[in-house]
């Protein structure tokens, strides 16, 4: 379970000790400060869920440090303690942002009635800002686009799977769609209401991944100036997705080993477990078996990463869903980008199914979104696409030009280059080509090229 910190700040000394044998009963950890310059040197190092504070303090009083907590920690929520004469002073405590507020002398049922309602409603901030940050369904794998057999058994893996606690791997290219995956899997789960939490392995410097992570405390090494938690912690109750797994050290490896057998870890900097309830789902674009072989990455970790195993065809290999995907990513952003493109041309549809999508999805998608944003048409034409999606799949050779192109297909780039370059402007192109308007224009005609009408 996830710890639940408050910080107690009065200067009464009894009180101090009654709430914090009171929480501390609930299950509460609780740090305690005599003033406010006390209690705003503890929020520089470590954060707090609920704060209690008396109103009325020397040197630093509790409006000041309800002030530079909420700059501080926005998320925290905090509660005044007022005597009968500072009631007004409560009041005005709420309008800048107290949570609530108590009068003296309460019970130990009262504070812990107000602390609780204090901890739900935070729950329930960030249960919204979570839901605000994706569109409804939008991960639901019924909403996936695919009609290909490989697609539809990726769905009905995600059906069988969603309801269990199994470790999942998905293995893929770049772009093939793993992230989207990896969501439909969190989102159709009994965990759906818990939090999805991602960390990409390979973006991280080498030295962060562990306290990433894992977290760690104040001091563990230099710049850790505070208390922080890893994202093993952030995802108790939900999903972790590991993406690009194999980017991570044998060290770090033989780590996450013993967190997948236990479920527990300890942050950087300390000797005590925590335990967590994580479903972790992993991906990468490496053939992790190589990966064993070459000594870089350990068999029994596999062997935990990989109790479910998906992998995600290329694009290439599964165009039959192409022309759906593309009508998805024309209304998609259409939409965002309040846009009219009613379609797009045969001609187009010819060269995607010729093209052999090194990118993937994501390729589409962008050539898509880039296309709508640009076209001055009501259809999508070969010239609202960029030259690389005119040549067949082939490989360089050292002077830059791809092996196994026929001297139409290179002269098909090369016009479309020209016109790109000079802004689709016809006259300039020819004379940079060296041909005439004429000749250019039949060229266009030629390789169906030339603007639809």
């Amino acid at each position: 379970m996830l710890e639940k910190r408050i910080l107690v700040v009065d200067d009464d000394n009894l009180m101090k000790d009654f709430l914090k044998e009171t929480l501390s009963r609930s299950n509460y950890l609780v740090d305690l400060a005599s003033s406010g310059d006390e209690a705003l040197d503890k929020l520089k190092i470590k954060e707090y869920d609920v704060i209690v504070s008396d109103i009325r303090m020397p040197k630093l009083g509790g409006m000041e440090l309800l002030k530079a907590a909420k700059d501080n920690s926005p998320d925290t929520k905090i509660v005044m303690m007022t005597a009968y004469g500072t009631v007004e002073n409560a009041v005005e405590a709420m309008k800048l942002g107290a949570f609530d507020y108590i009068m003296k002398p309460f019970s130990a049922d009262e504070i812990e009635l107000v602390v609780k309602k204090a901890f739900e409603y935070k729950k329930l901030l960030i249960e919204n800002r979570r839901l605000k940050t994706e569109v409804a369904g939008k991960y639901r794998f019924q909403n996936i686009i695919g009609k290909s057999p490989q697609m539809q058994k990726v769905f009905e893996m995600v059906d069988i799977v969603a309801d269990s606690r199994s470790s999942v791997f998905l293995a893929g290219e770049s772009g093939t769609g793993k992230e989207l995956i990896a969501k439909a899997i969190h989102y159709n789960s009994p965990r759906k209401d818990g939090p999805f939490i991602k960390i990409n392995c390979a973006a991280l410097p080498e030295g962060l991944v562990e306290s990433e992570l894992f977290g760690h405390e104040k001091g563990a090494f230099t710049g850790a100036f505070r208390q922080t938690r890893g994202r093993f912690e952030m995802a108790d109750g939900g999903t972790l997705l590991l993406d690009e797994i194999s980017e991570i050290t044998p060290g770090l490896q033989a780590k996450l080993l013993r967190v997948l057998q236990e479920r527990e870890f300890e942050r950087v900097g300390s000797g005590q477990s925590i335990q967590v309830d994580v479903r972790v789902i992993s991906t990468s674009n490496k053939n992790l078996s190589e990966e064993i072989r070459k000594g870089k990455f350990r068999e029994d970790l596999l062997f935990r990463l990989n109790v479910i195993p998906i992998h995600l065809a290329p694009l290439r290999e599964r165009k039959e869903d192409i022309p759906l995907l593309a009508e998805h990513f024309l209304q998609k952003y259409n939409q965002e980008n309040n846009k009219n493109v009613q379609g797009i041309s045969e001609k187009v549809y010819q060269l995607f199914m010729e093209y052999h999508w090194p990118g993937n999805v994501r390729e589409l998608e962008n050539y898509i979104e880039r296309a709508v944003v640009t076209t001055k048409n009501k259809i999508l034409t070969p010239a609202d696409f960029p030259s690389e999606l005119f040549f067949k799949k082939a490989e360089y050779d050292d002077s830059g030009l791809k092996v196994g192109c026929t001297i139409g297909d290179m002269e098909k780039a090369l016009i479309l280059k020209t016109l790109e370059a000079y802004s689709g402007n016809k006259t300039k192109a020819a004379e940079i080509l060296g041909v005439s308007s004429r000749t250019l224009r039949n060229k266009l005609k030629e390789y169906g090229l030339k603007e639809e009408k």
